[in-house]
This record gives structure tokens, C-alpha cells and sequence, in this order.
């Protein structure tokens, strides 16, 4: 018998892509639409009040064209009452999502629940090893003491007592950080709806020095000049990683920042003219640092090279992760050779300054191998290579005396005075 339809299963099946969308019409403003990835969708256009609409009944095959022609008569006798099918399908998702939401809620009994949930929306963007301790501090430190509490039980003074128990066993930095979070959660949690409207955030006020240990300001430790050759005695015969004694190595020989140290890529090695050129935006000053480099510092590059050359960082999580070695290892490697709060890797920096001075080199040199620009310099006129050549043999005789210094170590002769 015929019928007023234009499509089949067979032309469903066989319709190809091409290379913009096309329709393949049925009957009533039903159609299948091809697009040029090979998708297959049903579409209805229809009017509503002298306004064009499009409404979505599915992707073919999922929905058959006995399915969409069923959908299809269904909506048209709908829109035969005067109701617009699109928008009665939007309001029925909106109150469906509503009523999930006021579900998800309302199971929001205690203050752990809620801070689970706060995590799962904060770590979707983070470092996963950073989210890893960030969840062992909620365990530890704030769950352990108010979890069980329900988000309206909990007071200004159990987040103070819970801030000051941490800082007594000598983390006033973690106090600082689980307060900023507990503050974190609480405006997430009202701001989505899952605290009540005239609620308030307990944490809000609470200022971290007014309830906290004070911070003792101090330089970074560091040695006196005549320490210096038992220090790199030491590092020469430090029996932990390797990875962590050539980072001090190259860390002495430079007296860079730590954390430029340890974020060093390959790239940025220059063999051809014996520099390390630091990007901008790994520097404190944003700007892009050149450091020569010294015989002795190629020297331990390339010693370097084979253990992370297959890498592209200089230093590599050798823990296996996927990141860097932490900012944490050279001090520790300090603290394990004995130069607990005697010495840091920042320390070189000093020492560094403090010699290359006493031997008369030129104090502008020797800051713009430091990195220090004083606030009065233009930025526009800063010259990432002036005084390059200067900088070189102020390098080079910074690692001939530290080689002096290991000679003295090693043979008893004194050298450094």
C-alpha cells in the first residue's frame, strides 16, 4: 500500500557522509540529519507561535524510525494543544536536575560528607599528588577533629582550637593552609546551595596571625667561607641518590635558585656556548636569566646526562613519578650530612656573593648573575646579557675556588683565608 513517507531502513542504513550536513526528509518536518563526521540524528522542525523551532528525538540507530516516527506523532499532537513540546522537554529536565540536586543535599548530614564533596568539585583541575595531600590533610587534621559535626554545629573557636593543635606540634604552614581550606569549603557549600540561606561561614574572620605562632624572619642559613671545603667533601661522598649529590654539585657551581635548579629542562642548555638560559617564566623577576656556564659545571651536565638525558628535566622525580624532584631533597640531603639549619641550598647564594665581593669583582656583575634587578631598573632597558663575558670568568673563578676547596679537603691545605 502506499504511503506519504519518504524514508526507509534502507535508506536510514545507506545514507553516507558528505562533506556538509544534509537532510533526508520523511514526512511532517521529520527528518534524519547526516552530518559530515557520519553522525545520523533525528530532527522535527516545526512552528510555535510564528517562531521557528528544531527539537532533537535521538541519534539513529539508538532510536529506530519506527521509534522517531512514534516520538514524532506524539509531540505534533501536543503541539496540537498549544503546548510547545521544547519547552515543556526543557522545564521537565530542569525540575528532574532540581530534584537531584535537593536529594544530593539533603543527604549533606555531617560536615565530612560535605568536605567530600567539596573535593571531588576542587581536584577535577589539580596535581594529583598535591590533591593526594590536600586529602591527607582533611583526614589527618580537619575530619579527624569536627567531620562528625554537623556544617551548622561547627563554631568560630572548634576551627581555632583545630588550627592551634596543628601549629603546636610545630606546622604553623599546614595550620595556615587547613584554615584557608576550611574557609574554601564553607563559601563553596553556600554559594551551591548546600548550607541554608542565612547560614554563615565559621571561619570567615579568623585571621591566621592573630591565632597562630609568630614567623621568627630569618635569612636563609649558610655556611662561613672557611666551612665550605668540609661541605663539599661531604657532597662528594654523599651515599644517597645520585641525582640529589649532582644537583647539590651543579647548585654550588651556579648558586642559582633552588627552584630553577630543579625545574631545569635540557632545552635550555646551550652546549655550543657554554650558558644555561633560564626562561622568564621560571625566574622570581620574570625575566629571562643567562648563567655561564663553568668547565667544572659542563662537567657535571654531562655526568648528568646519564642518568635523566632520556628525560626532558635535568632533575626528574626519580620516585617515578611524573614531575620533578621536590624543592625539599637538597635540604634534607643537608640535614642528613649534618647542616640541620647550618646550611640550604639557598645558602650558596650568600656564600657565592659574599666571596666573588671580598675578591674585588665588580658589584653590578656580580648582582646580574644573581638575578637581583634593583626595583629603579627599567624593565624595558634590562639587558638579560649584559656583562655576559664578565659574568663567564666570574663563573669560572667561583668553580676554580671551589675546586681549591675540595683540594684542601682532600690534602690538608689551607686555601680559602
Amino acid at each position: 500500500m502506499k504511503t506519504d513517507y519518504e524514508l526507509t531502513n534502507l535508506k536510514c542504513q545507506k545514507a553516507m557522509p558528505r562533506p556538509k550536513p544534509y537532510r533526508l526528509a520523511d514526512r511532517g518536518g521529520l527528518a534524519l540529519l547526516v552530518t559530515p563526521e557520519g553522525g545520523k540524528l533525528w530532527r522535527w522542525r516545526y512552528r510555535f507561535e510564528g517562531q521557528a523551532r528544531q527539537m532533537a528525538l535521538g541519534k539513529y540507530p539508538d532510536v529506530s524510525l519506527a521509534e522517531a516516527r512514534a516520538l514524532h506523532a506524539k509531540t505534533r499532537a501536543l503541539l496540537a494543544t498549544g503546548v510547545d513540546p521544547m519547552a515543556l522537554r526543557k522545564e521537565a529536565k530542569e525540575m528532574k536536575k532540581a530534584e537531584c540536586v535537593e536529594e544530593e543535599k539533603a543527604t549533606t548530614d555531617c560536615f565530612e560528607e560535605l568536605v567530600w564533596k567539596w573535593f571531588a568539585w576542587w581536584k577535577a583541575d589539580k596535581n594529583r599528588k598535591y590533591a593526594a595531600n590536600v586529602k591527607a590533610r582533611l583526614e589527618s587534621d580537619v575530619i579527624a577533629k569536627i567531620g562528625k559535626k554537623r556544617p551548622d554545629e561547627i563554631k568560630r573557636m572548634d576551627i581555632v582550637a583545630l588550627s592551634q593543635a596543628v601549629d603546636a606540634r610545630g606546622a604553623r604552614d599546614i595550620a595556615r593552609r587547613n584554615l584557608q581550606i576550611i574557609r574554601q569549603i564553607f563559601d563553596w557549600a553556600l554559594n551551591n546551595g548546600f548550607l541554608d540561606e542565612n547560614a554563615t561561614n565559621p571561619a570567615a574572620s579568623i585571621e591566621p596571625g592573630q591565632i597562630l605562632s609568630k614567623v621568627v624572619q630569618r635569612n636563609f642559613a649558610h655556611l662561613e667561607i672557611n666551612d665550605v671545603p668540609e661541605l663539599l667533601a661531604k657532597m662528594r661522598n654523599y651515599n644517597g641518590n645520585v641525582l640529589t649529590r649532582l644537583a647539590m654539585e651543579l647548585l654550588s657551581l651556579t648558586f642559582i635558585r633552588t627552584g630553577e635548579l630543579i625545574g631545569g629542562r635540557w632545552e635550555e642548555i646551550d652546549w655550543k656556548q657554554s650558558l644555561w638560559v633560564i626562561p622568564a617564566e621560571r625566574m622570581k623577576m620574570k625575566r629571562e636569566h643567562l648563567v655561564p656556564l663553568s668547565s667544572q659545571a659542563l662537567a657535571v651536565l654531562k655526568r648528568l646526562q646519564t642518568v635523566s638525558g632520556n628525560t626532558d628535566r635535568l632533575f626528574p622525580d626519580y620516585s617515578g613519578g611524573t614531575g620533578i624532584m621536590s624543592k625539599n631533597t637538597i635540604l634534607q640531603a643537608l640535614k642528613r650530612m649534618g647542616y640541620k639549619g647550618r646550611m640550604t641550598g639557598h645558602g650558596w647564594r650568600h656564600i657565592a656573593s659574599t666571596w666573588l665581593n671580598e675578591q674585588g669583582f665588580n658589584a653590578a656583575h656580580v648582582e646580574m648573575q644573581l638575578s637581583h634587578v634593583s626595583n629603579n631598573e627599567v624593565a624595558a632597558v634590562y639587558n638579560k646579557a649584559k656583562y655576559l663575558s664578565d659574568r663567564a670568568k666570574i663563573m669560572q673563578h667561583w668553580a676554580d675556588f671551589l675546586d681549591k676547596c675540595r683540594h684542601e679537603s682532600e690534602y690538608g691545605v689551607h686555601l680559602v683565608a
